[in-house]
C-alpha cells in the first residue's frame, strides 16, 4: 500500500505574499494553484492509495489555509485523501480551529515553525498538544530548511521534538523532511520517541543528502519509522519515487547500500495502525 504523507493543496491566496516576495526567487516560479482533479491526476500516475493533504499557516508569514478549504478540497477529490487542518499554535483561538477542523472530519494538523517564530518546546503551546491528543490527531511538523529569509531556522530543528514527544508521550508526530539538513537529530529523536515518525519528502532531491540520511536510517535501526512523502506539488509521487529509487540504485565504493527491504517499506507498507488512523 503506497500512503503519500506529505502533499498540499493551496492558493495563491493562501500565501499571502511569501510564495511571491520569497520562494519565487528560489523556485523560478510562479504558484499555480492546485485543483482537485489535478492532484487526482498526480495521486493516480503515481499509484497512491491513500494521501494526507495540506496546507500551511503562519501568522508572521501571513499565512493562512482555512480549515473549510480543506475539508472541501477533500470532499471533492477521488483519491482517497486524509485532511490535515494548518494551524499556527501561537494564535490564540488555535485550540478552537483544531476543534472545528476535528467536527469537519480532518484528521491531522500541520505546523510550520519556522515560518510562524515560535519554540515548539514553548509549554504555553501545552493546551493544543494536549487537545491533539485527546482528539487522536497527527501532528506533522515542517521541520528543516526554509527558503525564505525571514524563517528563523534554529526553530525549525527536529531536535525540538523531543521535548514535545517527552511531556506528550502518546501524541503521535511526524517530522518532514527527515528534518534536513539535521537528518542525524531526526533519527536519534524517531529512534527514543514510540510515537515520533519521519516523512522523508524531498530528501532524495539532494541525493548525496538523501543517500546519507537514508543509510543512517538503517545504522539506527529506525528504518520502520520512515514513512513516505512525495511534497507534491513541488515534486510528483511519482517523481519521488523515481528519485527515491535512483539514490538506492548507486553504488558508493566503501559504503553501505540502500536496502530493498528500506524502499519496500517505503512504498509498499501499511502504517495506518502505527499512526492512529
Amino acid at each position: 500500500m503506497l500512503i503519500d504523507v506529505h502533499t498540499h493543496a493551496m492558493n495563491s491566496c493562501h500565501w499571502g505574499s511569501e510564495w511571491e516576495d520569497h520562494w519565487q526567487p528560489v523556485y523560478g516560479y510562479g504558484w499555480t494553484d492546485i485543483t482537485p482533479e489535478a492532484y487526482d491526476a498526480a495521486m493516480t500516475e503515481g499509484g497512491v492509495d491513500l494521501s494526507f493533504v495540506f496546507g500551511i499557516t503562519a501568522r508572521y508569514a501571513g499565512m493562512d489555509t482555512p480549515n473549510e478549504y480543506i475539508a472541501e478540497f477533500v470532499r471533492r477529490c477521488t483519491t482517497n485523501v486524509v485532511g490535515f487542518m494548518a494551524v499556527d499554535p501561537t494564535d490564540p483561538g488555535a485550540v478552537e480551529q483544531l476543534r472545528d477542523g476535528a467536527a469537519r472530519g480532518l484528521r491531522g494538523i500541520k505546523c510550520y515553525p519556522v515560518l510562524g517564530l515560535y519554540d515548539i518546546r514553548d509549554e504555553a503551546l501545552d493546551p493544543l498538544y494536549e487537545a491533539a491528543t485527546e482528539a487522536g490527531l497527527i501532528l506533522l511538523w515542517h521541520m528543516g530548511a526554509s527558503p525564505s529569509p525571514i524563517g528563523k531556522l534554529e526553530l525549525s530543528n527536529p531536535i525540538y521534538v523531543d521535548e514535545v514527544a517527552r511531556r506528550h508521550p502518546d501524541l503521535v508526530q511526524i517530522i518532514a523532511h527527515l528534518g534536513h539538513p539535521w537528518q542525524r537529530e531526526t533519527m536519534v529523536v524517531i529512534r527514543k520517541n514510540r510515537r515520533v515518525f519521519s516523512d522523508v519528502s524531498a530528501s532524495w532531491a539532494r541525493p548525496a543528502d538523501g543517500y546519507r540520511a537514508l543509510v543512517r536510517a538503517q545504522e539506527w535501526g529506525v528504518v520502520d519509522k520512515l514513512l513516505f512523502g512525495s511534497d507534491y506539488p513541488i515534486w510528483t509521487p511519482q517523481q519521488a519515487i523515481d528519485g527515491l529509487r535512483e539514490i538506492a540504485a548507486n553504488r558508493v565504493e566503501g559504503m553501505p547500500t540502500i536496502s530493498q527491504e528500506l524502499i519496500d517499506h517505503l512504498l509498499e507498507g501499511d502504517h495506518r495502525e502505527r499512526l492512529g488512523l
